[in-house]
């Protein structure tokens, strides 16, 4: 349809099919659905008629081709205008090829292959008749408590920001109406969900604005840049008010400042959970001020078409605010081409050929891989020698809950077990397979079987971490600990002074104690997707040389959080040459810093640094200064490296970061090999928010460094002058 047409459809719409519109509902609403007329609990509560499902613009989690099929030709009979369904549903690391946790993939730092994800994402999705994503999921996260770190690449705004572009164009791709094998994004949760007090989810957010701005704001900027056609609320509040009923950040900044145009949508319940928030006294009132502050759709609470027109008719809301939700809405499901094909992409016979195919299991086996981080690896105990008898031991060693939370069609069943993945490497022969003990419990006898099969080993593997449930959507922990459990079996096999390696799955940082001193290797694999167990296995061999990198720093202990590599000096930094000892800001019994930080991940070869330059120690706006290094593998074996690049402002307005990630390059280094990596600096990537909320750069001395993470890094100075 042209424009003109859409906006002829909404002048022939009542009012009540355009509130209708603003609503989106899950599938047993709906004729057509293989669950419909099931609907028990608070969805009974709802009390929403024929009338009003015949009315609404979109549905939430519909399952499939045939049900997405089923569930439009009915709608469209239905319908007075016949205006079709939108379907969306929440795939945000893969639809049924499950690809690793966001925060694991963060760890790649590789934007190709995170576009490539997204891409077989939205082609699996697709076909099975889903028009829209609730992805990325772009907050910054520096609390491991919060269990939906999982859904973040980390802790970096720059990082993100990049890795939010690059998912945004893999899922769109750059033409929706004529690719049929693309999603529409849906970028979350605006804004500032990421820094919940205590990291309890769902709980208050309170920073200034201008630290919004400068961290928590990028991400979100670069997907709609980059296209992004919806945005999603945030549950928490934002000075003080629920973003949800927030018109300041819902209308201020992100339509008027930013200039977005798409559509904004709730999360679930969230319109009316301005109420036990204490914005609204009631239904009514939350149906207000959502639309007020431009909320186009109300996500499965009834607060629109139950006011919506009573508000307008009263004088209260301006139809105007409707007309143009509904007219957003309608335009998009126009961008997707639903008006000319309302069954767009999916496809039952291409379903059972694309989902879960070779190409995509490749493609997942291949970026878990990448993702892996080698946090520790004494006397080079990996890689494995294949001629050695392993003891695979833990409640992981042959578990298939290695999706992560937020698998919605995952299926476990096809997922790849670290069992499996050894057992295709070294046959059974060679391989002994013991569960140890449970994830948050043990026996007497599990223990003794454990221990007499590590005794018969010569290496041993212990599979850790936590279960799906312990971490994502509502996953909040104040122990981030492994359960004492598994702590006990670790204790126990470490008595036997045999090499042993940890492989971990879990959907967040953890407190390493008792782990990481007592095992000689650990590999984070988070969780790692369908083919976790043939990646791993491929690292643990030597098959693939590990090259991921942390995306969130590795606390030394929960006391520490919020801990990130890009903190503030503050006016009594601990090591500083004129300070007593005790009088700096540090705590008497932890060290300050990050038990591993962002940044850092080993690799089975190794890298020297050496020549860093610039190609001037000063800069004026009208410049580019170079930075230079010669970056060389050192070790026996071909590896990936991320070359890092950061900045420090010296003397700001405000105070600055110790140290911010301005670039990054992977590179693939032969033994023996080097390259000279060269990065670029401007000025405008030395502006920051002042005081007053304007967005510059100011004279004075910077740092520059290089380096393998943000710790081990070289530096030089140079001068901005302008």
């Amino acid at each position: 349809m042209e424009n003109q047409q859409i906006e002829e459809l909404l002048k022939q719409m009542t009012m009540d099919e355009k509130i209708g519109q603003l609503l989106q509902l899950t599938p047993p609403f709906f004729k057509g659905s293989s669950e419909h007329g099931k609907i028990t609990g608070p969805l009974a509560q709802l009390k929403i008629s024929d009338d009003i499902v015949k009315n609404t613009g979109s549905v939430l989690g519909a399952s499939g081709a045939k049900e997405i099929r089923s569930i439009q030709e009915q709608h469209l009979k239905d319908n007075r205008l016949g205006i079709p369904l939108l379907f969306m549903a929440d795939i945000t690391h893969g639809y049924e090829t499950i690809f690793p946790i966001p925060l694991a993939i963060g760890c790649s730092w590789d934007l190709n292959l995170a576009q490539k994800s997204a891409e077989i994402a939205a082609k699996e999705g697709a076909v099975s008749g889903t028009h829209v994503t609730f992805a990325p999921m772009v907050d910054l996260v520096r609390d491991p408590r919060w269990g939906r770190v999982m859904e973040s690449t980390g802790e970096d705004s720059y990082l993100n920001s990049e890795f939010a572009k690059a998912q945004v164009k893999g899922f769109q791709g750059e033409d929706l109406k004529n690719d049929p094998n693309r999603l529409a994004t849906c970028v979350k949760h605006f804004a500032a969900y990421g820094a919940p007090e205590g990291g309890r989810d769902y709980n208050t957010v309170n920073m200034s604005e201008r630290q919004l701005r400068e961290s928590y704001l990028p991400a979100y900027r670069a997907a709609l840049d980059a296209g992004s056609k919806l945005v999603m609320t945030a549950f928490n509040t934002v000075d003080g008010i629920p973003a949800t009923g927030n018109k300041k950040l819902m209308r201020d900044l992100l339509r008027d400042e930013w200039g977005f145009d798409g559509v904004v949508i709730s999360d679930w319940g969230a319109v009316k959970e301005l109420i036990p928030h204490g914005v609204a006294e009631d239904e009514r009132e939350a149906a207000y001020k959502a639309i007020q502050a431009g909320v186009d759709i109300e996500m499965m609470t009834t607060c629109y078409p139950n006011h919506l027109k009573e508000l307008i008719e009263s004088g209260h809301v301006a139809e105007e605010l409707l007309n143009e939700a509904a007219l957003r809405i309608l335009q998009l499901k126009n961008e997707l081409g639903l008006f000319e094909n309302p069954y767009r992409g999916l496809d039952e016979v291409q379903e059972k050929e694309v989902i879960l195919s070779e190409e995509h299991r490749e493609a997942t086996r291949e970026l878990a891989s990448k993702s892996c981080v080698l946090l520790q690896n004494n006397y080079n105990i990996l890689p494995i020698n294949p001629s050695q008898k392993i003891a695979l031991i833990g409640p992981f060693a042959e578990s298939n809950d290695i999706l992560g939370p937020w698998s919605w069609k995952g299926d476990k069943n096809a997922a790849i077990t670290l069992r499996k993945g050894l057992e295709e490497k070294l046959g059974n022969n060679r391989l002994i397979v013991k569960k140890g003990c449970e994830i948050e419990s043990i026996t007497d006898e599990q223990l003794n079987h454990a221990m007499t099969a590590a005794e018969q080993a010569d290496v041993i593997i212990l599979a850790l971490g936590e279960h799906s449930d312990m971490s994502g959507e509502a996953g909040s922990r104040s122990n981030i600990k492994l359960p004492d459990s598994q702590l006990k079996l670790v204790e126990k096999v470490h008595g036997l002074g045999k090499p042993t390696i940890t492989v971990l799955f879990n959907g967040r940082p953890l407190d390493l104690h008792g782990v990481y001193d007592k095992t000689d290797a650990i590999l984070e694999a988070w969780f790692p997707g369908t083919e976790g167990g043939r990646a791993i296995t491929d690292i643990l061999y030597g098959d693939v040389n590990p090259s991921g990198k942390l995306s969130m720093s590795f606390p030394y202990s929960v006391g520490q959080v919020p801990v990130y590599y890009n903190h503030y000096n503050t006016g009594r930094p601990q090591g500083a040459e004129d300070a007593q000892v005790r009088y700096v800001s540090q705590y008497l019994d932890i060290p300050n810093e990050a038990l591993f930080p962002f940044g850092y991940g080993l690799s089975y070869t190794t890298f020297s640094y050496q020549n860093m330059k610039l190609s001037t120690d000063t800069i004026t706006p009208d410049d580019k200064l170079e930075v230079s290094i010669t970056v060389k593998n050192t070790g026996n074996i071909a590896g990936e490296e991320t070359v890092q690049l950061y900045v420090r402002d010296l003397v700001g307005e405000v105070v600055r970061p110790v140290k911010e990630l301005k670039g990054f390059e992977k590179i693939h280094l032969e033994p023996g090999e080097e390259k000279n990596v060269t990065f670029e600096i401007t000025e405008e990537q030395l502006r920051y928010y002042h005081s007053d909320l304007s967005f510059e750069s100011d004279e004075g001395t910077f740092e520059v460094y290089v380096g393998p993470n943000s710790c081990d890094v070289q530096s030089l100075p140079f001068r901005l002058i302008k």
